[in-house]
């Protein structure tokens, strides 16, 4: 089988061009960076350098692939709305997907795109949910990982600076639903050599369900500093954080909108309906490892 990687070498993608490797596969991967060429071909895989906001690059990219990873990588630099970037990939995913007559594509998508809108970066994932969705005689598989464990490693600075964890969410009593990278790429690995999927379905992604308070107590103690707490900011004061921190505007709001969703329940409202019969490996207490690791650099 011929696949086609998108994401680069990242935490999900590279244990997932391994596993198809170790399966016999034919595979080439999307990259944006020249650097990342040598460690392509490390892995035997076929290394593509180039856009994926370039129509003509995915298109060609595309061309003999019997099934297709997609994914939006981020960008931080953007001279327009967040949305509009997300569009512009997705659109050209789509297109190349038809002109190339692709049969099988799995899309790493996220808790929350089931809303559309209002949530922030994950907006454009469910604009990509919807037009995939539109295709004729394509099997689609949409996987929805949860909140991602990594995105806690930004909370480090706050615990040595402020004795506090914490967003603009997390003051109800609902439990976040984190997932860890690794459980993601299992499951991507799995879908992408089985194929078994047909039409259209949506399945989602986790590792481990606890409550904020429960996070902050868990990585406070494993950094060594006992009873940190969770702290729900208010969403201005989340901005200005984020703001001050030199996160760009646009992306800086749509976290704000992001964590907005989390708070209402709106987010996560279809994870609790359609939630995996099994959850991932990795635990919070797993996780708190890897996070000593980053708060002690």
């Amino acid at each position: 089988m011929n696949y086609v990687i998108t994401g680069s070498v990242g935490h999900i993608s590279k244990p997932v061009i391994k596993k198809l490797k170790e399966g016999g596969h034919t595979v080439t991967v999307i990259t944006s960076s020249q650097d990342r060429v040598k460690e392509i071909l490390n892995l035997g895989a076929k290394p593509l350098v180039g856009s994926v906001e370039d129509s003509v690059f995915v298109s060609s990219a595309f061309r003999g692939a019997d099934a297709v990873y997609l994914m939006i990588p981020p960008k931080w630099a953007l001279s327009g709305g967040w949305l509009d970037y997300q569009k512009i990939v997705a659109d050209n995913y789509v297109d190349a997907i038809k002109s190339n007559g692709i049969k099988h594509v799995v899309l790493l998508s996220s808790i929350g795109a089931h809303l559309r809108k209002g949530t922030g970066p994950v907006d454009g994932l469910g604009y990509a949910e919807e037009k995939l969705q539109e295709l004729k005689d394509v099997n689609v598989k949409i996987l929805r990982p949860s909140y991602f464990f990594y995105n806690l490693f930004g909370m480090a600075g706050m615990i040595k600076q402020m004795n506090i964890m914490g967003s603009n969410f997390g003051g109800s009593e609902e439990k976040l639903v984190l997932v860890h990278t690794n459980d993601i790429s299992d499951v991507v690995s799995e879908e992408l050599l089985s194929l078994k999927f047909s039409g259209y379905s949506v399945r989602y992604i986790s590792s481990d369900e606890r409550h904020p308070k429960e996070i902050a107590d868990i990585i406070s103690a494993a950094v060594g500093k006992p009873g940190t707490p969770w702290v729900e900011f208010t969403d201005e004061q989340a901005l200005g954080g984020m703001l001050q921190n030199n996160l760009p505007q646009a992306i800086a709001e749509g976290y704000v909108e992001l964590g907005r969703a989390l708070r209402s329940g709106k987010m996560q409202e279809d994870y609790w309906k359609n939630k995996p019969a099994k959850l991932g490996k990795v635990k919070l207490e797993d996780f708190a490892k890897e996070f000593v690791a980053v708060y002690n650099s």
